[in-house]
């Protein structure tokens, strides 16, 4: 292997021009792959032959109008000082809010009535709604997220107390100010041990090259194949960890 990689790196190095070539013309073509690909990354998650992804196909099949891994909500009401849930007025809010989340978005499997499933404290004070997801957290719209925040505005208005929680809030992660301020320190570092900015710059440029291929080849494939949404993110870290600790590992030893 050492002989391999000397016999690479050495060729490198002759046509290093063309080598440079070669790689500003693979970050072009994934990157007019990604920006052309059709279908985004997925959210799901199965490994088929477990015993957990057994007992998902089983629910599944049992429960077809929801999923499994499907979003969950809870939205909790709580009534003014001397009033109860089940008094008309307050009980007409919660039952016209239940309607409400029933008709707001395709993408919801089930709410339940806390009248009739019960979800309501024994001295009448408190109620909650529960709210069921045919998709996960992270395949939910913005127009679902909205629409399940804004259902207790109006319960608000007429003084009852309103929470929402669930993992039905969850956003997907944004990926960008931490890679960022990972990249500022790694050139920080980077400088420190090298004492040169161009030689500080090259280790970043050649990860960052690495990982703009990686990641457009990826956003890419997930045309043709079932990329999970994460893959992406993974790329982009282990991309810029192995570009640039490599190359302080081969500093170190050259100079030792």
């Amino acid at each position: 292997m050492a002989t391999f990689l000397y016999k690479l790196g050495r060729l490198t190095f002759r046509r290093r021009g063309f080598v440079a070539l070669i790689w500003v013309a693979l970050l072009a073509v994934a990157g007019i792959g990604a920006a052309t690909a059709s279908t985004a990354t997925s959210s799901s998650f199965s490994i088929p032959g477990t015993e957990a992804q057994r007992a998902f196909d089983l629910l599944e099949e049992r429960n077809p109008g929801g999923s499994a891994d499907g979003a969950t909500a809870r939205v909790v009401f709580q009534a003014p000082e001397g009033e109860k849930v089940t008094d008309a007025g307050n009980k007409r809010e919660i039952t016209g809010i239940v309607k409400e989340l029933q008709s707001g978005s395709d993408q919801i499997a089930m709410v339940a009535d806390p009248f009739q499933q019960k979800a309501v404290s024994q001295n009448g004070s408190t109620a909650y709604i529960s709210v069921s997801y045919k998709v996960n957290s992270m395949e939910l719209t913005d127009a679902t997220r909205d629409a399940l925040e804004d259902a207790g505005k109006d319960a608000r208005k007429s003084g009852m107390k309103v929470e929402i929680g669930g993992d039905a809030l969850q956003v997907m992660p944004h990926t960008g100010t931490a890679e960022i301020i990972g990249v500022v320190i790694a050139a920080i570092v980077l400088v420190i041990t090298f004492g040169s900015l161009i030689a500080a710059g090259l280790p970043l440029v050649t990860a960052l090259v690495g990982v703009g291929i990686g990641v457009s080849t990826i956003t890419a494939l997930a045309s043709v194949m079932d990329l999970g949404s994460t893959t992406s993110i993974l790329a982009m870290m282990i991309g810029l960890a192995v570009g640039i600790d490599y190359a302080l590992f081969i500093v170190s030893r050259y100079r030792a």
